[in-house]
């Protein structure tokens, strides 16, 4: 037992590293010190030393089968018994292999050697306790358990638990772009009980002991504790951790313990290098390199056998089969195994051992052109495309199936704030829509519109007399602790190199997402909610009223305060602000701000500032106090949203007139400005600089209505209230964002009430279930009105997600002093535990954000990138399915599908939500079924070889009028497929779709599904992302592409291939892939034609001299023909060609079919291309022999004209694979066969005994003065190709190939091309495309005009639903006449029992429903019509 629980105990120590201060031990030996078996801070990236890379690189080229083979046979041919060549001569084409890899693998070493020596020598100050200060020491000599102090700018050597900052909060601010790409900067925060620290940190007096978790990858996961000498303990997570290689900005000075050093650090273990993928053609080139082998084996095997035969011929010995010392002959068997091995040597060349350099030599090139495209560079950014996998560039040309991430990746992931609802009343904010309209407008139109872009009543304001309150006047906001502080200064000097470029350094910044018009009817509400805050007594009443000014005043506080957003100014956008400006008067009347909105003729705003009491509006003014009324107002607030949207003239205005305008940003009159001239420089504007660009866009849209964020520490937040006046709010507990929980809670003090609130954000899915139940209220008049208000809020929700916005609910909590305080107890006991410690957290949170009350929601705008649509539709007549896996709304995401025309508006959409596995079962056989039916089984376009039955239009054509299929799938739906053993009913469905959407789905989830789709449909993927949740979904992709967005970069550090817009995505595919498959793969099969048309030369020659292994060409003219004679040509052909021009890849995207079904490299061709080198070497053989048959010409005159055919067979061959020509080209073939004869000249000139006995001397120079050569070198090359010719007619004249078409219409005059394409795309658009202009309403397929009734059982989850639920179905609505609340897309909870049947789409088919566990499920199948915001949709 004993035993046993020292094992658990040391189990469990291993998971863990203790850290002790290495002061104590300094001057001590080494081996007394408890930090010794930690890794040092130094760092190798380098393989090779001098020494070890000779041998080291040999065995890592050796793991390549090609080099082992041919180092095997270069051993081999030592051997004397079986040696058909010298055996020097025999190592050289495997030593210039091998030689030119380790030069360049010698060449990337040498770099890692500098940038190492670069790294390691770097400064940093270490504390040293023989100074008693810190010195400079190098990175490389930084230990485990040293103190370390980074000043600001610097970048930080090792991973770092911060223990003092010179920031009086105990921040300290850092930079991670080195890390993760990310410019916008993260707060870190001082370990607990060292941030109130008057004076500079103290290593010496630091004698605790930090108890951590193993070295790990996970950037943003941390946890440990620290544990005091009185042996109590303090946890910290990573928020406290400063990692390595991010740099210290806004900091004056850190400080704080090593404790991970070298390559322990995060940053060096998450530095994995790049990831070696196999591209397919190279699978498919491994596989006809074993049928190589093969086909060697068996010519060897007739090598032997025939040798034997042949031997057997002879009564007695023949004079040149010699005899061994005892004067004895080898048995037959024998002699055949030896003659086995010499065929192996001599055939050796059959397997191509020059294919695999020149591949890279190939793909090196076309990485080039990809780098130097400029249509592939973003000059917003300054961004070309970055090639991060070199060996996959083919790949790229043989996609099936997308998958794309939505936000960042189809949209620019720049957050625009468009619309609210406030206590379940709708401000659609339709002047701020008119502005994003015409976005030009807005810096054309007048220089003063920059100056009142929004509401705004700055303390700067107050500065004359005249503006000041009044001493007598009420003053309820003298607790606004820090209104008098003056801003705390960091000026910091910007380090070299990190700011100097085109790009502000501040992140979500731009006028669009900075800009918000506001709302008329909303700022009568802020008017009203400014006043309430006024007026606010010292503490509000137990049970407050439903009142709409303190729905609206809390509803701004928590968008302002609610986020992690820094403050900065735009004078030195890094230097931030901790506190507010000063100001020399508490606030301005609204007088005041009446008198400057009249000097602004804002007439309509003036207006609404003309009372002077807060008006009486409630709940029955804003919704009504019926439900007719209800929907007359609802109506009303729903003309004025589309009204927001149209753009065909339904705006009242489509210019900006400065009488309509309301105001922003400065806020001042024209003749307010002289009287403060210089505060402009003293209080600049703010910058924000948060983590995402949704909590940018709600902080700016909070500032439109002058709720502006002024300063933010760890411990305070302020915000300046419309009036001028600053609340500070005493920050208790933060709870950031995560992708679980998704949302984000914030713990503070009201400065008015002294009240405890609970301010949270985040995704409606999640808010809804965490809100307070109204049956809990006691007033059943307020139960009435919360459950309105829970209800229309709902109803905006889902309009907002309809018309494609991104939604944030809003809600609030007050908790007592007494349930805070153990919630905060019950919190710091989590923080310091290091087991189960993210469970305890997560606890936690559950136990605060529940009982909410909610406030209201935002519709955020995230808008598409330019040229989407277009790629979108070009990538699916390419023939590739589009999936989007996204963690948005099912209806934002169907939104932004149409919109980019990734589902049509002819499309039958299924959308299945269901979190029962026999439900999904049931639902995927009946919609299987239905799609069968409607649109036939799926048969595959069968050719041979680009011949196949003719047909008048192309493939896609000939269902061409049938509509599309998409597919719609929730994250729940997803996990009851991937549990439920559904995956091949689900992919079978997917495969009548040509696109889905998977929403709500996870990082998890998307790999999950890309893997998926992958393995068992055997397809080629592509992955494409822009964020850090897509790395996982791009890692498992063929092909992973990262956009170089919003996001930060660990998108693209994770990617094969980096772009900077998806627009990109239509030419890297069309084009590029086009051509980096077709380049590639008719290469590698010309490379496996040529050499065994070569090497069969050899094998036809062995019946002629008895199998002996002999050769009639020399062998140095063999070593010469494949190393320089036939290599060049493939390399300009696999860089240069090109089959079918740029523009007609665009304009015909369907020629990208050929690259899919690989037509230009599949065992078909590959067999055909064999059997062709067979038969051109049998030709380039016997034409010769019969030639010379009665001759008396010595072997190697026999030879050299086979040798001089076979060669110009080959170059000939190749020009007749060459789709372009240029004199590039000419120059090569040429310049190759010109080199054979020079070469071969010089060589037999002055080889006398070069190969004796028999020796090529003056060989060519006599074949040269025989005519017969010449006859014979121009008659059998003719004969070789001829079946070849003619096989090329055939298929160009007749065959069916889209490219063979696009060739001839490359080769028309430009006008009668173009007319050519056109005539090409409207035969293959016989069904209306993408884009073309549609009826408004397409007939659904008929369904049966009555009810579809689906029974439950009399006991429902729900109290207030019994009995049985009809399952309506609703027609189609025009946009139009939508109101924003579709009674009939209310999904109604119902149980299914087993015997109840659903009816799906256009035909009669059903499906056995399932009961649900717990709860009812809401199964819901929806078919969506011809326009985006009209569908017909079968309910449950």
């Amino acid at each position: 037992m004993r035993k046993e629980g020292k094992r658990k105990r040391k189990r469990k120590e291993d998971k863990k590293r203790v850290v002790v201060s290495n002061l104590p031990f300094e001057g001590r030996s080494h081996k007394e010190n408890p930090n010794r078996h930690y890794c040092g801070n130094q760092i190798k990236s380098s393989k090779y030393t001098v020494l070890s890379f000779l041998p080291k690189n040999t065995f890592e080229q050796l793991h390549r089968f090609a080099n082992i083979y041919f180092v095997s046979i270069a051993v081999l041919n030592f051997v004397p018994v079986v040696n058909a060549f010298h055996p020097e001569v025999n190592l050289i084409p495997i030593c210039i292999i091998l030689g030119v890899t380790a030069i360049k693998d010698a060449w990337e070493d040498l770099r890692r050697h500098q940038s190492d020596r670069v790294i390691n020598n770097g400064e940093c100050l270490v504390y040293s306790r023989k100074e008693q200060s810190y010195v400079q020491r190098r990175w490389k000599d930084v230990r485990v358990g040293d103190f370390i102090q980074v000043r600001c700018n610097e970048v930080i050597p090792a991973d770092i638990l911060l223990l003092f900052s010179s920031d009086p909060s105990g921040i300290c601010h850092l930079e991670t772009a080195n890390l993760d790409g990310e410019t916008n900067l993260k707060q870190r925060r001082v370990v607990k009980g060292f941030s109130q620290q008057e004076v500079q940190f103290e290593p010496e007096h630091f004698h605790n002991t930090i108890v951590c978790e193993k070295p790990n990858n996970h950037l943003n996961r941390f946890k440990g504790y620290m544990e005091h000498p009185d042996q109590t303990r303090t946890g910290f997570g990573s928020e406290s951790l400063l990692l390595r290689g991010c740099t210290i900005r806004n900091t004056e000075v850190a400080a704080g313990i090593v404790i991970y050093a070298g390559h322990e650090t995060k940053a060096m273990l998450n530095n994995s290098g790049p990831r070696y993928k196999r591209s397919k053609v190279e699978r498919r080139m491994n596989t006809d390199i074993f049928f190589c082998i093969g086909l060697l084996f068996l010519m060897c095997l007739i090598g032997a056998v025939g040798h034997g035969l042949w031997n057997r011929t002879f009564r007695e010995h023949p004079p040149f089969d010699v005899p061994d010392a005892n004067g004895s002959f080898l048995p037959l068997a024998l002699e055949g195994f030896y003659m086995f091995l010499t065929m192996i040597i001599l055939l050796q060349v059959l397997i191509p051992i020059s294919l695999y350099v020149s591949i890279e030599l190939v793909k090196l090139g076309q990485v080039f052109f990809l780098h130097h495209d400029l249509d592939l560079y973003d000059e917003e950014t300054d961004s070309p495309i970055q090639c991060r996998a070199l060996n996959i560039t083919e790949d790229l040309g043989q996609i099936q199936h997308i998958f794309s991430d939505k936000t960042g990746t189809l949209t620019e992931n720049r957050m625009v704030f468009r619309r609210c609802t406030v206590m379940g009343r709708e401000y659609p904010h339709q002047e701020n829509a008119k502005r994003l309209e015409t976005p030009k407008e807005l810096d054309s139109d007048n220089e003063e519109w920059t100056q009142y872009q929004r509401l705004s009543f700055p303390a700067r304001w107050a500065q004359g007399p005249a503006a000041m309150r009044s001493p007598g006047g009420a003053q309820p906001l003298k607790r606004s602790q820090s209104a008098q502080v003056p801003i705390q200064r960091h000026f910091r000097q910007r380090s070299v190199g990190c700011w100097e470029n085109t790009q502000s350094p501040v992140a979500f910044s731009s006028p669009i997402e900075k800009d918000v018009t506001p709302d008329k009817n909303l700022l009568t509400k802020v008017r009203d909610a400014a006043l309430w805050l006024e007026t606010l007594p010292d503490s509000r009443p137990a049970e407050p009223a439903l009142s709409t000014s303190a729905y609206v005043a809390d509803f701004f506080l928590a968008l302002t305060i609610c986020n992690s957003v820094m403050v900065s100014t735009t004078a030195e956008p890094r230097q931030r602000v901790t506190m507010p400006p000063s100001t020399k008067a508490l606030g301005i009347s609204l007088e005041k701000i009446q008198q400057l909105f009249q000097k602004l003729k804002l007439s309509s705003l003036s207006q609404s500032f003309s009372s002077t009491a807060p008006s009486d509006t409630d709940l029955e003014e804003s919704l009504g106090t019926n439900v007719p009324t209800i929907d007359s107002e609802e109506r009303d607030d729903a003309s004025v949203c589309s009204e927001g949207y149209s753009t065909d003239g339904g705006s009242r205005s489509s210019t900006w007139d400065q009488s309509e305008a309301p105001t922003s940003g400065s806020g001042m009159s024209l003749e307010e400005v002289p009287e403060a001239p210089a505060l402009g420089a003293a209080s600049p504007e703010f910058c924000y600089e948060a983590e995402s660009p949704d909590e940018a866009a709600l902080v700016h849209a909070a500032r439109a209505y002058s709720f502006t964020l002024v300063s933010r520490t760890p411990g305070q937040v302020t915000v300046r209230l419309p009036q001028g006046t600053c609340l500070t709010f005493d920050v208790l507990c933060t709870l950031g964002f995560d992708s679980v929980r998704k949302r984000m809670s914030v713990v503070v003090r009201h400065p008015l009430t002294s009240e405890i609130i609970v301010y949270t954000k985040g995704a409606d899915s999640v808010i809804m279930d965490l809100l307070r139940d109204p049956a809990c209220v006691t007033d059943t008049a307020v139960e009435k009105r919360v459950r309105k208000i829970r209800a229309w809020t709902q109803r905006h929700l889902d309009l907002y997600a309809r018309d494609g916005l991104r939604t944030l609910c809003i809600a609030k909590k007050v908790m007592s002093e007494e349930d805070f305080q153990r919630w905060a107890s019950f919190r710091r006991e989590a923080e310091a535990s290091l087991e189960n410690r993210d469970e305890l957290l997560m606890e936690t949170a559950q136990c605060l954000e529940n009982q909410l009350t909610l406030l209201g929601a935002t519709g955020i705008e995230d808008r598409l990138q330019e040229g989407v649509p277009d790629t979108v539709a070009a990538l699916r007549e390419a023939g590739i399915q589009l999936w989007v896996l996204t963690g948005d709304k099912q209806e934002t995401a169907v939104n932004i599908a149409y919109s980019c025309r990734l589902l049509d508006q002819t499309d039958t959409v299924y959308s299945i939500n269901t979190e029962s596995q026999e439900t999904c079962a049931s639902i995927l056989n009946c919609a299987l079924e239905e799609v069968k039916q409607f649109y036939g089984p799926r048969e595959p376009d069968c050719k041979f070889f680009g011949f196949g039955p003719p047909s008048e239009t192309p493939p896609h054509a000939s269902r061409a009028t049938v509509p599309g299929v998409g597919l719609v799938i929730d994250g729940k739906t997803l996990n009851a497929i991937l549990q439920g053993k559904l995956e091949e009913k689900f992919l079978e469905l997917t495969q009548y779709c040509r696109s889905v959407l998977c929403c709500r789905s996870t990082p998890l989830q998307k790999s999950m599904i890309v893997k998926l789709v992958r393995d068992k449909l055997r397809v080629m993927t592509l992955a494409i992302g822009d964020g850090a949740n897509d790395v996982s979904m791009i890692q498992a992709a063929d092909v992973g592409i990262g956009i170089s967005g919003q996001e930060g970069m660990q998108a693209v550090m994770s990617s094969d291939f980096a772009i900077s817009r998806f627009s990109h995505l239509k030419k890297l595919l069309l084009v590029h892939g086009h051509w980096c498959y077709s380049r590639l793969a008719r290469m590698v099969v010309y490379y496996f034609y040529k050499n065994v048309c070569y090497v069969n030369l050899l094998f036809w020659y062995q019946f002629l001299c008895g199998f002996s292994g002999s050769t009639m060409i020399d062998y140095w003219q063999m070593i010469f023909f494949n190393l320089f004679f036939t290599s060049l040509p493939p390399l300009v052909f696999g860089v240069l060609d090109k089959d079918v021009s740029a523009e007609t890849l665009l304009a015909l995207p369907a020629l990208y079919k050929s690259g899919q079904d690989s037509e230009c490299y599949n065992p078909l061709t590959f067999w055909i291309s064999m059997a062709d080198a067979f038969y051109q070497s049998l030709i380039c053989f016997f034409i010769p022999y019969l030639t010379y048959k009665d001759s008396d010409i010595d072997v190697f005159t026999f030879g050299t004209p086979i040798n001089t055919i076979s060669l110009a067979t080959i170059l000939l061959h190749q020009a007749m694979e060459m789709r372009t020509w240029t004199v590039i080209h000419g120059l090569v073939l040429a310049g190759s066969f010109l080199m054979y004869f020079a070469v071969t000249l010089v060589y037999n000139a002055t080889c006398v005994t070069c190969n004796s006995p028999t020796n090529p001397y003056w060989v060519m120079e006599g074949q040269l003065s025989d005519p017969t050569f010449y006859l014979v070198c121009l008659l059998t090359p003719v004969a070789a190709l001829l079946p070849r010719y003619f096989f090329l007619s055939l298929q160009g004249t007749y065959g069916k190939s889209l490219i063979s078409k696009a060739q001839k219409i490359d080769k028309l005059p430009m006008d009668k091309r173009d007319l050519e394409i056109q005539s090409w795309r409207s035969r293959q658009m016989a069904a209306p495309v993408p884009g073309e202009a549609l009826p408004t309403h397409r007939p659904v397929p008929p369904v049966p005009e009555q009810d579809l009734r689906a029974g439950t059982s009399e006991s429902s989850s729900s109290p207030k639903k019994t009995g049985k639920e009809d399952c309506v179905l609703c027609g189609e609505r025009s946009s139009r006449d939508h109101t924003g609340d579709d009674p009939c897309s209310v999904d109604s909870s119902a149980k299914l029992s087993s015997g109840d049947h659903l009816l799906l789409g256009p035909s009669s088919a059903m499906a056995s429903g399932a009961s649900s566990r717990g709860q009812a499920d809401v199964c819901r199948l929806s078919i969506r019509g011809s326009h985006r915001r009209s569908q017909s949709s079968v309910t449950i």
